[in-house]
């Protein structure tokens, strides 16, 4: 493959995130070192179908105005690409993208991958799951509660009743499994519960409801491999109520504090807490890990963890790192070393099993 590393950016995909996950890979190609690394953009339309090929459109603002002809290029011989690439930069974000499911499919192709292997995230993507495991971990949260779609059917009364007695009101409710803050709502009395309960079970079959936590909103970025490194802290501040699909990308009320206006005592807990979080979900290359703070109180609580953050140089984990010092191209360049670091530890396993086989 010459001295160049050949990178494939796998992006796009069948979630709500795809425009999303545009713009992150027309961001990697335009800041990866030319010098070191060859790019191979691998591309999955909203319906499923892989080509790839040159990128030839400047990002646009719907992903349905891509400027491409999709037919005009070929599909990706799947099967090939541990042949064809030496390194998966994967930022599908969402189902289907971050919750294990693509990176299934390139462990069984035997090609390293940016990012947390299957367990991870499935565990970052699945809310319910992940904070069962914050919970083993000994990591502060909120109360929560979890419900299957055809409980809600069977018995939406008795599910507000309990929600109401054991979580109390305004509570958040979410689906389980969903990304970028979709299918999430505030709910404020009773009859709000029920809208949202129905709203979130209309993107999952899982639901989680989560007690409100007065405080503010404060996100740090984790970067490493068995001993990773924490960031400076970031503060969210939003003109909507809460931070929707809508305050995080069609906003103009919102802004980013980095670092954060907080006590340095807060900063060293929750680079602690959000290691602590990271290892526990068996996490790797990179995450993002938000909480809850209460100054009053000075309480800290870990929301949750993402294990494929928004990745283009405005977004909230690069931002952090460059406060940090560390610049976005040398953070790709980080991203793929430990990807290959991991890859090259787990064929420490096959060695093992072969001479165990002797």
């Amino acid at each position: 493959m010459g001295t160049k590393q050949r990178v494939g950016i796998i992006y796009g995909g069948k979630s709500s995130e795809h425009e999303v996950s545009i713009h992150t890979a027309h961001s990697i190609i335009q800041a990866v070192d030319k010098e070191r690394y060859e790019v191979l953009p691998i591309y999955v339309d909203v319906t499923g179908k892989w080509v790839q090929g040159p990128w030839v459109a400047d990002v646009p603002q719907q992903a349905e105005e891509l400027r491409y002809t999709l037919d005009q290029y070929e599909a990706p011989d799947v099967f090939a690409l541990a042949e064809n690439v030496d390194v998966i930069f994967p930022v599908i974000h969402g189902p289907n993208g971050e919750d294990g499911t693509l990176q299934g499919m390139l462990e069984l192709l035997d090609v390293p991958y940016v990012g947390s292997g299957v367990l991870g995230s499935s565990l970052g993507m699945d809310k319910v799951m992940m904070k069962e495991v914050f919970a083993s971990a000994g990591l502060p949260q909120g109360a929560y509660r979890s419900f299957l779609r055809s409980e809600l059917h069977a018995d939406m009364d008795g599910i507000c009743d309990r929600i109401v007695a054991e979580l109390g009101l305004p509570c958040f409710v979410k689906p389980a499994n969903m990304g970028s803050s979709v299918g999430i709502s505030k709910a404020k009395d009773r009859d709000g519960l029920i809208e949202a309960l129905k709203f979130a079970a209309r993107f999952d079959r899982k639901v989680i409801v989560e007690e409100f936590i007065a405080g503010r909103e404060l996100e740090i970025a984790v970067l490493g491999n068995d001993t990773p490194d924490a960031s400076v802290v970031g503060e969210i501040i939003f003109g909507n109520e809460f931070y929707d699909y809508e305050a995080k990308y069609k906003s103009n009320n919102t802004r980013l504090d980095i670092p954060a206006f907080v006590p340095d005592s807060v900063v060293t807990r929750m680079q602690e807490l959000s290691v602590k979080a990271f290892i526990a979900l068996d996490c790797s290359g990179l995450s993002r890990v938000d909480f809850f703070w209460n100054e009053e109180r000075d309480e800290l609580y870990i929301n949750e963890i993402n294990t494929l953050p928004g990745f283009t140089p405005f977004s909230m984990y690069p931002m952090m790192w460059k406060a940090a010092g560390v610049e976005y191209a040398e953070l790709i360049d980080r991203l793929i070393g430990f990807a290959i670091e991991r890859y090259t530890e787990k064929k420490e396993n096959e060695l093992v099993a072969e001479k165990f086989m002797e």
